[in-house]
């Protein structure tokens, strides 16, 4: 059966975490995208109250032998139930599920997020919260905190070396930013918003821009600029980089455009 936060103690064995997560999981997922299917199955147990506010997940060895999939998708798909506010983990004891968000507050629906002028707004919005949210995160954060970006950062950067995903792990990073604040509403926009403030989710000339790989290796040591600013607690330094951080990703995305642009006035038209 399903543990809640407050309940019995954490199932030590595989055999026991085996029995929990088929409880809780009746069926195998259907056959689509692995990471998406894994969101929209655990997603629909928590919307249906199958898994109610307070309960925790299964490890996730228990999800990977229910589900079929691997490691890295399990973790992807735990990620971006975070990112989309159904859970929350925390590190060492689990990941749990919230409670559901009242109708009525703020959210940016990625369809909203179509063009690269609705990203760039987007860019100008998250210039002035997470400006401030890392100064505040400087002052404020943990050790817990401090290992939870370093977690995402050492994901991204391993990610980037594998050609695999780094969205999750941008997200993760900014988002842990925003919970170091010690204020929940940094953290409840952030939530709100998804992993589609992150450009290159939205826009196809990001995702094809710079293929060798240098533009996620820039965005990569400007995260940790921002890390080592809230590391040793300076908060004018913090938010100095996180201010050239989002100001040079809104040059990217200019530049990216304009070489999409290029690339298609270039191109012959097809035979008719």
């Amino acid at each position: 059966m399903v543990q809640t936060a407050t309940g019995n103690p954490s199932i030590s064995n595989a055999a026991a975490d085996a029995a929990a997560a088929g409880a809780s999981f009746v069926g195998r997922p259907r056959p689509r995208g692995l990471a998406h299917g894994l969101v929209e199955d655990l997603g629909e147990k928590i919307r249906s109250q199958s898994l109610r506010p307070g309960d925790k997940l299964p490890t996730e060895s228990a999800i990977m032998k229910t589900f079929g999939v691997s490691r890295t998708v399990v973790r992807e798909a735990l990620s971006k139930l975070q990112a989309a506010g159904l859970v929350e983990t925390h590190h060492g004891v689990g990941t749990f599920v919230l409670q559901p968000r009242a109708a009525g507050m703020f959210r940016l629906d990625s369809a909203d997020i179509a063009t690269s002028v609705d990203v760039l707004a987007v860019l100008e919005l998250r210039i002035s919260l997470e400006t401030e949210s890392a100064g505040l995160a400087a002052t404020r954060r943990t050790e817990e905190h401090l290992l939870a970006m370093r977690q995402a950062l050492d994901d991204f950067e391993r990610n980037v070396a594998v050609a695999g995903d780094t969205v999750a792990p941008d997200f993760r990073f900014h988002l842990q930013i925003a919970q170091a604040t010690g204020n929940p509403y940094f953290a409840d926009i952030m939530s709100h918003l998804g992993t589609t403030i992150i450009p290159r989710t939205r826009i196809t000339a990001i995702r094809n821009y710079d293929r060798r790989g240098e533009y996620l290796s820039r965005v990569n040591r400007e995260h940790e600029e921002i890390y080592a600013a809230i590391a040793r607690r300076d908060p004018e330094s913090a938010r100095a980089a996180m201010r050239i951080h989002l100001t040079n990703s809104r040059e990217r995305l200019r530049v990216a455009q304009e070489a999409a642009q290029q690339a298609s006035a270039n191109t012959p038209p097809a035979a008719s």
